[in-house]
């Protein structure tokens, strides 16, 4: 009720009795700290309703992010050394980032390159800029779709060595891909997948088990080590199980077991033009990070 209507009545022993303008005027006139009183009452009832609201909610705002994880986290590391995949799944569908690096200080946010606008449960976030045998420490962060924010705590990881100090030099880098099976997009050309960069996919258009990507290498390699670093999407489709390779047109060698990460598998040939085929998957738009062949020219 507005500070005026408030005085427009008096208490007397009476009883309540109306006032005049001419008195109401005057006891305003002389009592002015009535309107100051109203005005500290409706902010201190303000600052109480906060408080308890404040009291009732997390310190920090956030909610534990073992309230929606489930599993374990995985890694999976680049051959390099340099980058890794997260593989985190949460019980709600979520937007998911990490913040990581050497310090306290992070100086990093990585976050899952194909995770729809709308969030999901399968989270891959794509961490880039790390240094080969080193220790990092990480932290998942995720806005929930119930609208609440979660935050895990701080966890550690550490980056392998290079796999080139093993198997070579990836030649299949900047290869030219003379064939395909087909390709989802230009987004997901199959450039992608020669073009050292992990971030980057060649998907098809529900190729399945019969995707295929033939690469020319420009030269006679000796080969030592093949990998096939295979897409994945959230519902569980796009998996990569097994893989083969056919060198010249010729001898094929495999199956081969797929990997999201830096594992390779051994081979011992000699040639130019190389044809990596999907084997076993689980279907839908399958494709690759990276499809990679180690040796010496």
């Amino acid at each position: 009720m507005p500070v005026d209507d408030m005085s427009d009545t008096v208490t007397t022993s009476e009883g309540i009795e109306p006032m005049s303008r001419h008195e109401n005027s005057g006891a305003n006139a002389s009592r002015p700290w009535l309107a100051v009183a109203v005005v500290l009452a409706l902010v201190a009832a303000a600052l109480l309703g906060m408080s308890r609201l404040i009291s009732s909610s997390p310190a920090d705002g956030t909610d534990s992010f073992s309230a929606i994880q489930v599993g374990r986290v995985a890694f999976d590391f680049g051959p390099d050394g340099r980058t890794a995949r997260l593989h985190v799944r949460t019980s709600i569908t979520s937007i998911c980032a990490i913040a990581y690096g050497t310090s306290a200080a992070y100086g990093h946010l990585a976050t899952d390159p194909a995770m729809a606008a709308s969030g999901d449960r399968n989270h891959a976030a794509f961490l880039t800029g790390l240094i080969p045998h080193t220790r990092y420490l990480y932290r998942m962060q995720a806005v929930g779709i119930d609208g609440r924010l979660y935050r895990s705590p701080v966890y550690t990881f550490h980056t392998p060595s290079a796999v080139h100090r093993t198997a070579g030099n990836d030649v299949a880098i900047g290869a030219t891909v003379l064939k395909v099976s087909s390709v989802f997009s230009l987004d997901f050309a199959a450039k992608n997948a020669v073009d050292g960069d992990p971030g980057t996919e060649w998907a098809t258009q529900g190729d399945g088990n019969h995707a295929f990507i033939t690469i020319d290498l420009h030269r006679t390699v000796r080969v030592s080590a093949v990998a096939f670093r295979t897409r994945s999407m959230g519902d569980g489709t796009a998996i990569t199980r097994t893989y083969s390779v056919t060198v010249d047109g010729k001898k094929t060698y495999g199956p081969f077991k797929a990997s999201p990460g830096s594992a390779v598998n051994r081979v011992a040939f000699t040639g130019r033009v190389i044809r990596f085929s999907v084997v076993q998957s689980t279907g839908g738009n399958t494709g690759a990070s990276e499809v990679a062949a180690y040796g010496k020219p």
